[in-house]
């Protein structure tokens, strides 16, 4: 038997008897067994294994590749893993895979950090392309990143894209999906003016003179939702499936869509009726700031998309659920937005732009999109019908909103297991860091923004100031006050690499190619374990989408939902982490995906 002691700190062996266990028969044999591997399971005690066997989708045993041979039936599929890591499928906790579909069929700039020059020409560039979809004569551009932006500070308006096209709608939206710069005909489109006022939670910028510079930040968003040309139903359903291919390629097995309106949730039904639904699909309905006062009417508004799309208990076969509703605290903390909520205010440039004077504000962000008293009413109706709340909460202000409504909660319900999730939590206020566990609060954190980058140095920087810059991304101070931490990609706020995401939060550090303002560590944090951020993406989200006692570990009696990677990324030197591949995606002990290496590709 392979010795695997050098895994300090990651697991113990498993060993597993076989002295009584007899040659299968029919009924016995499994269905697919692998052997000589590195099965990190992600049990309570991280326990390592060579083999794994599966029938009905289900996991009928793990311990060692001797064992498995009374397994073995002559039908039974046998995969030598020859030393290859395999464990459990990525659990995602967060993201928006609708949008991350439509981003890689459409306009995108991939998250390039562009020119004014070089933002126009690739704009130009997809205006001219016949093979980027239109919605009738609206461009529509994604992946803007606009916090990188070159030179430093460089901000956009509508002139940029009436330059372009001044008869015809453009809408380009930034990666983090808070703002967006329209031209003149798109703001024309969606009725927006100098006198257009936003909903709660939202922005429109205004000029000098008080014209709309066509940037939109956050709830003001929904006035171009609303003007431009819907996809059609073959266009979700398509976006949907690129969405899914993308997520298999990477191990990812569950994930929560995190603003699901019904339109996307009809389309990956509609995927899951025609047999291609490659991964359990958790969907979060949004109530708006709007809607919030009215309990009984936001409650009602999610529990119709459940009676309508829910499909029951959690099955071998890939399914979708609707039990999460999603709420915005706040926007982003990143300049040049700042829409997020902090406890302290912002920091203004008091000086010049060649002798800065960095002074506090008299500006916290925007007000509460959710007061507390109104938050906590609407938890108590969702708890009550049986819905968990996923609130997006960016600055240690929304964070503490966020979570003086659950305290509200469960003070008002005491005997209810609601499972609150708090998505990103850029900041964290030291005093709020024991009240997750207290609450059982659960921060889902997406671990990629941990490292130096436009969106977390520079203005964003000075803005917070150098203590709270330093304390930006509490991954670490969050596990150590005991919370249960789970991740999210939030994805395509950046391009999919949950890899790369996992590498980051050991690290905290950009790529060796990057930028050299960005090669050096984020803050003075330390990040997390190997073995934390592996159960974060498979265990602790399962657990956020009360999934735990069927998937995110490999152990007997769970469902096989389980990934074979190209290497050990428990011993690999941590930089190599992120350049990991997915050979093989198994979901209810069916292989959605393989680069050929143990079974015939996938498409």
């Amino acid at each position: 038997m392979r010795h695997f002691s050098f895994i300090i700190g990651l697991g113990a062996m498993v060993c597993a008897s076989t002295a009584h266990a007899a040659a299968p028969d029919v009924s016995t044999a499994a269905d697919t067994v692998f052997t000589n591997g590195f099965i990190y399971t992600v049990d309570a005690k991280n326990s390592i294994a060579q083999a794994v066997a599966i029938k009905n989708g289900k996991i009928l045993y793990v311990g060692s590749s001797a064992g498995a041979k009374h397994y073995a039936g002559t039908q039974t599929q046998k995969i030598d893993l020859h030393g290859t890591m395999l464990m459990p499928g990525l659990v995602d906790g967060h993201m928006h895979p609708m949008s991350g579909g439509e981003r890689l069929v459409s306009c995108s700039l991939k998250y390039l950090p562009l020119t004014k020059q070089e933002f126009s020409d690739r704009i130009k560039a997809c205006q001219a392309d016949p093979a980027v979809p239109k919605r009738k004569n609206w461009l529509l551009v994604t992946s803007w990143f606009q916090e990188a932006m070159r030179p430093k500070g460089t901000i956009l308006d509508k002139t940029i894209l009436d330059k372009i096209d001044n008869k015809n709608p453009i809408v380009v939206y930034s990666s983090f999906g808070h703002s967006a710069l329209l031209n003149t005909p798109a703001l024309e489109a969606a009725h927006i003016t100098a006198s257009t006022k936003s909903e709660p939670g939202g922005e429109i910028i205004h000029d000098a003179n008080g014209q709309p510079t066509g940037l939109l930040e956050d709830t003001a968003l929904n006035l171009i939702f609303a003007a431009q040309p819907a996809a059609s139903d073959e266009q979700k359903v398509a976006a949907a499936r690129a969405a899914l291919a993308a997520l298999r390629a990477q191990g990812v097995t569950s994930f929560l869509d995190a603003l699901a309106p019904e339109v996307d949730i009809k389309a990956f039904s509609t995927l899951q009726q025609n047999g291609e639904l490659t991964a359990r699909a958790h969907f979060a309905p949004l109530i708006t700031p709007e809607m919030g006062p009215d309990v009984k009417k936001s409650v009602d508004y999610v529990k119709g998309l459940a009676a309508r799309y829910d499909q029951g208990r959690i099955t071998q076969q890939p399914t979708i659920t609707v039990r999460h509703a999603k709420m915005f605290m706040d926007g982003v903390i990143s300049a040049p937005a700042l829409t997020g909520i902090l406890t302290l205010p912002y920091r203004v440039n008091k000086g010049t732009t060649d002798h800065p004077d960095w002074q506090p504000s008299s500006s916290t962000g925007p007000a509460p999109y959710f007061p507390v008293p109104v938050l906590s009413k609407l938890l108590q109706g969702l708890v009550q019908a049986g819905i968990d709340p996923h609130m997006h909460a960016d600055g240690d202000g929304a964070v503490r909103i966020a979570l003086d409504a659950v305290e509200a909660t469960r003070n008002a319900l005491p005997q209810s297991d609601f499972r609150p999730g708090l998505a990103h939590d850029e900041l964290v206020a030291p005093a709020d860091l024991p009240r997750f566990k207290q609450l059982g609060a659960i921060p889902v954190m997406s671990f990629q923004w941990g490292k130096r980058a436009p969106d977390t140095t520079g203005q964003t920087a000075d803005a917070l100031g150098e203590d709270r810059s330093n304390a930006m991304e509490p991954a670490y101070q969050l596990e150590k006050a005991g919370a249960r931490i789970a991740y999210g990609s939030d994805w395509p706020v950046d391009p999919l690499n949950e890899w790369f995401a996992l590498q980051v939060g050991i690290t905290r550090q950009n790529t060796p190619d990057a930028e050299p303002q960005y090669r050096d560590r984020l803050g003075n944090m330390p990040g997390l374990s190997r073995a934390s951020v592996l159960r974060a993406i498979t265990m602790n989200s399962a657990y956020e989408l009360r999934q735990d006692t069927v998937t995110g570990s490999v152990e007997q009696g769970k469902i096989a939902d389980l990934i074979v990677l190209d290497r050990n990324i428990t011993t690999v030197p941590v930089n190599e982490i992120g350049q990991t591949k997915v050979l093989l995606t198994m979901v209810g002990g069916k292989v959605v995906y393989s680069r050929g290496d143990f079974l015939p590709k996938t498409p």
